[in-house]
């Protein structure tokens, strides 16, 4: 039912070059739509889409910082130029920051983190309801969040308050464009087995350094990348037609208080 109603959609991915938005940007092509990915480094964008163009030739990529607003609007503005139009968008673009106590945090690093996680995606949503509302066809927004938005770690406070602000933003939104047939909603990742994960974890005995954070989730394990691609889709499809506003944990139960 997903794959049916994706057929022939138009789909843009910010920070859509590796893990989690790669392995959507492939979920949505086997399921027919077309695919534009969005990313800072044209290198790994390149790559994405030698591999993309395996799967389907309608897949493009445009560099872009999506702090920018200019850059925001170019995005755009090349998606619905190349293919005619915009009906989904995955704003997954983020960077993990330091994660560092709060009297060891510089003020740039708060600035930093807040800039990609926090207000690219507020502009990215203000462009592709603009985009949305012009069409008169309605659309659908899916913003990666984080578990870390409803817990914590030691030093993730930057980090945390710039995907809790996402979980604020996305109601505030729902309300103000369901009337124009556009569902928004929020994602939040668990621990995922992605090259944003294992940045932190030096290569020397990395598996080893991994291995205990499988035990802080009741699931016990790590998911993969596809597993989160898989909720991105359906909350894309028409499959969730009636769901908008939500915030949803994709996290093996990490989130969940109590002792372990």
């Amino acid at each position: 039912m997903t794959q049916q109603t994706l057929k022939g959609k138009v789909v843009l991915i910010t920070g859509g070059t590796t893990g989690i938005g790669l392995a959507s940007a492939t979920l949505f092509l086997k399921s027919g739509a077309k695919v534009v990915i969005a990313g800072r480094k044209s290198e790994q964008g390149n790559a994405a889409i030698k591999t993309l163009q395996i799967i389907s030739p309608e897949v493009c990529f445009i560099q872009t910082d999506v702090s920018k607003s200019n850059e925001i609007q170019h995005l755009i503005n090349e998606t619905v130029k190349h293919f005619g139009k915009l009906d989904i968008a995955f704003n997954n673009a983020g960077i993990e920051g330091q994660f560092l106590k709060i009297d060891e945090t510089p003020e740039e690093e708060f600035d930093r983190v807040m800039n990609i996680n926090t207000k690219g995606v507020w502009l990215a949503c203000k462009y592709e309801i603009t985009q949305f509302k012009k069409q008169g066809t309605g659309g659908v927004i899916v913003n990666t969040s984080s578990w870390l938005a409803r817990g914590a770690s030691v030093g993730s406070g930057v980090y945390s308050a710039s995907k809790a602000a996402l979980d604020g933003l996305v109601r505030a939104l729902a309300v103000e464009t369901a009337s124009e047939n556009i569902r928004i909603n929020n994602i939040q990742p668990g621990y995922i087995r992605t090259p944003m994960f294992d940045r932190f974890f030096p290569e020397e005995n990395a598996e080893e350094a991994i291995e205990p954070f499988k035990k802080h989730a009741p699931i016990g394990r790590f998911a993969a990348p596809e597993e989160v691609a898989e909720l991105v889709l359906w909350l894309s499809s028409s499959a969730s037609s009636f769901i908008t506003g939500e915030s949803i944990l994709i996290d093996g139960g990490l989130a969940i208080g109590g002792q372990r």
